[in-house]
């Protein structure tokens, strides 16, 4: 059995917020994948179902942001797990928008759930960072990442949870890498070239048949009239 966790502020004000976007991932692979309804347990919202051959829970903390390891903790205590079984989704700063890249273990770099989650549990959990880009400075980053995502930013935003969920099963079963290619389909889908190769060695013309008329007379005047008489 694994948790994944996805981070976020609960209600409806911060639904949509940058900040919320692990959250927006485990909706999208509970409702792609055929998980339960969410019930409310550990301090959260929690469903459980299947990834491939792997049983998995879905958590998302509503202790707030800062307090998420409190209901991390509670649900891996309660199953008998291990840091090791936990994943978690959570907004990247440091990644360009629609970024995605998978680690594990590693530094909290300041994001106040995942620091709450290293107080709870250590820090030998797998992350999923997500992307949202950087607002430039230090002081404005506490309004960027409470702020809804752009109207332009939802067609980035649908491919990179998209990608995530046709990926779930391969992350669940232990395998990032095929994880990774399946969001990279959807994110950046390899190009299909339409202009047809020209050809390496152009071809000569044809020549074109000699006939009499074609050919130049080069005989002079007195050959001309001896070749009458012949």
């Amino acid at each position: 059995m694994q948790i994944f966790v996805g981070l976020g502020n609960p209600g409806a004000k911060y639904a949509g917020n940058r900040h919320n976007i692990g959250f927006m991932a485990l909706d999208r692979i509970a409702e792609d994948h055929g998980f339960g309804p969410w019930k409310a347990k550990f301090q959260g919202q929690l469903t459980e179902g299947r990834l491939g051959r792997e049983k998995v829970l879905l958590l998302k903390p509503e202790t707030f942001m800062n307090l998420s390891g409190q209901s991390v903790g509670e649900a891996m205590r309660f199953y008998k797990l291990e840091p090791g079984d936990v994943t978690v989704f959570h907004d990247e700063l440091d990644l360009a928008p629609g970024k995605c890249k998978v680690k594990t273990g590693g530094g909290h770099a300041g994001h106040n759930g995942l620091r709450s989650i290293h107080a709870h549990i250590g820090e030998a959990y797998r992350r999923v960072r997500l992307g949202i880009g950087h607002p430039g400075r230090k002081e404005l980053v506490a309004a960027y990442v409470l702020h809804d995502f752009h109207k332009a930013d939802q067609d980035w935003l649908d491919d990179l949870l998209r990608g995530m969920s046709d990926g779930a099963a391969h992350l669940a079963e232990g395998d990032p890498g095929k994880f990774m290619n399946a969001v990279a389909l959807r994110t950046a889908p390899p190009r299909s070239s339409k202009a047809a190769a020209k050809p390496a060695v152009e071809t000569a013309p044809k020549p074109v048949p000699e006939d009499s008329a074609s050919v130049a007379d080069t005989r002079n005047p007195l050959q001309r009239l001896a070749d009458k008489f012949r």
